[in-house]
């Protein structure tokens, strides 16, 4: 039986995304893999599984460079463990096109930001709030109860089926959360 794609997915356009997003997403995989041509690889399999599951995307659920930088993390991690197991492969580059390490963290984090930044969204606001303010605040939870005007219990609820909601919505988006 054919499967018909959503009319959604039509507005998904690979070659104006490429053009939009694919030196970033490049940057990205160098500062993260150091080697120009692995790069050039993941951006290919970003587009390329972008392509292959265009209809998942869906542009009120999250903008397409947030999904397109969760696929790419998801690549660069894939890459990253084929350079661990081939270590031989990695010592092929001249090492010319390599940038300092320095990078590397503040990218991941950038990229995680903005995954968890969607993800939140995608939650309900009683979640959404209990959980930026005792996780990402580091707020106590009797001080924030007392401030939302709810019992302690409650917001440990809260925080535990946000934390679930948000696991969830992580995994809708193709993140391993």
């Amino acid at each position: 039986m054919a499967r018909h794609r959503p009319a959604q997915t039509e507005a998904l356009d690979v070659q104006a995304a490429y053009a939009a997003h694919g030196p970033e997403l490049y940057r990205f995989a160098l500062r993260q893999l150091g080697d120009g041509g692995a790069a050039q690889d993941v951006v290919q399999e970003v587009f390329l599984r972008a392509w292959r599951a265009a209809d998942s995307y869906d542009p009120e659920l999250s903008g397409l460079r947030t999904w397109l930088f969760a696929i790419a993390r998801n690549v660069v991690v894939d890459e990253a463990r084929r350079f661990a197991v081939r270590p031989w492969q990695r010592d092929l580059t001249d090492g010319s096109d390599v940038t300092g390490p320095a990078d590397t963290g503040v990218t991941d984090r950038l990229v995680d930001a903005w995954v968890v930044e969607e993800a939140l969204r995608r939650i309900g606001e009683d979640h959404r709030v209990a959980i930026v303010q005792t996780h990402l605040r580091g707020r106590p939870h009797g001080e924030v109860a007392a401030e939302l005007g709810i019992p302690v219990g409650t917001l440990r609820s809260r925080v535990f089926y946000g934390l679930k909601a948000l696991r969830l919505a992580m995994e809708e988006m193709g993140v391993e959360p």
